[in-house]
């Protein structure tokens, strides 16, 4: 009698070990095991044969446990006969459970499954034939399948031993990139620096336009709805220093002028600048109305997450820039939508 009791203690603590057992996951992709598999990684390879056999190491802790309560029955019902052996073995067999919740019998399980891991890795990956017909259920390779760009963009944010701060942010700005409108980057009307093509390009005119902070410059006739060009510093600084003080917006701006409507999306701003070969895009309204001015510089800061120093706004003197890029400003007057 007391060796039956014995051993339905014995099989309790077993179902304990069992059901605090809990085989080990990779939190790496199928596609990333495989691919440090390859390159002769051995962790990489013990995480894939984990995943690859995680059904039918599953199957088999299955199996333990059914056994183990099947015999725990028995010694039950051995030791204190049918009625008390019935009720103490479906009270153990309902608080096995929550009991191997508990963090030290979890501890001692986890250094048990440790110590025989490989070898259970190894029966299941000799023996796939019997594990056919042990297998609970049609075990399945599962690889971490992306449902959308705000998953993407939240690993992407995540991953902080993979990518640098940098890095993090340009991608998450491509991604939001085809999805945000030529108003959201844009110069807003109001903010809108412009020259009357009527002005003559003396010192003060030139420092007033450098102190700006800009390099280019709508070119208007009357107010900005009527833009008729864009003046370049540079073309400035190429200007005959004779004529300067007699030269107008006119005689020096870029005579080509592109329109963009304000809802039309980066992506399609960015294709038409790479088209046109321009800077610099009017942003109209459905009035056909000027709101505001976008650049190439405006794009691409938007794709790429930080600013863009034009080379003519980093100098003191434009005059040093002037001299390594020589422009002529002899151009075809041309207005057009993009």
């Amino acid at each position: 009698m007391i060796g039956l009791e014995l051993l339905a203690a014995l099989l309790f603590g077993l179902l304990l070990i069992l059901g605090a057992t809990v085989p080990h996951r990779s939190q790496k992709s199928i596609y990333e095991l495989e691919r440090q598999a390859r390159a002769n990684n051995k962790a990489a390879q013990l995480e894939l044969n984990r995943t690859k056999f995680q059904a039918d190491i599953v199957s088999l802790q299955m199996i333990k446990i059914s056994g183990a309560l099947v015999l725990f029955a028995a010694s039950l019902v051995a030791a204190f006969g049918w009625l008390w052996g019935i009720v103490l073995a479906v009270a153990g067999a309902i608080s096995y459970g929550p009991l191997a919740r508990l963090s030290f019998i979890q501890s001692c399980a986890a250094k048990l499954y440790e110590a025989y891991e490989s070898t259970v890795l190894e029966f299941v990956g000799k023996h796939q034939k019997i594990m056919w017909w042990l297998r609970w259920g049609n075990p399945k390779m599962v690889d971490t399948t992306l449902s959308s760009k705000d998953e993407l963009k939240h690993l992407v944010e995540q991953a902080h031993s993979i990518l640098s701060e940098h890095e993090r942010k340009l991608i998450v700005q491509s991604l939001n990139f085809d999805q945000r409108q030529v108003k959201e980057v844009m110069t807003p009307r109001s903010m809108v620096r412009t020259i009357k093509k009527t002005e003559l390009l003396g010192p003060l005119v030139l420092d007033d336009l450098h102190k700006s902070g800009h390099s280019r410059f709508p070119v208007i006739q009357g107010d900005i709805d009527h833009v008729v060009g864009t003046l370049y510093l540079r073309d400035v600084l190429t200007l005959d220093t004779a004529r300067k003080h007699t030269a107008t917006a006119e005689t020096a701006m870029d005579k080509k002028v592109f329109y963009i409507k304000e809802d039309q999306t980066l992506t399609h701003a960015l294709n038409a600048f790479l088209k046109t070969h321009h800077h610099l895009f009017i942003v109209v309204n459905e009035f056909r109305e000027t709101v505001g001015i976008l650049s190439l510089e405006d794009t691409m800061e938007a794709l790429l997450g930080r600013k863009i120093v034009d080379e003519f706004d980093s100098h003191e003197d434009l005059r040093v820039v002037a001299e390594r890029h020589p422009v002529s400003n002899q151009v075809s007057s041309s207005t057009k939508d993009v």
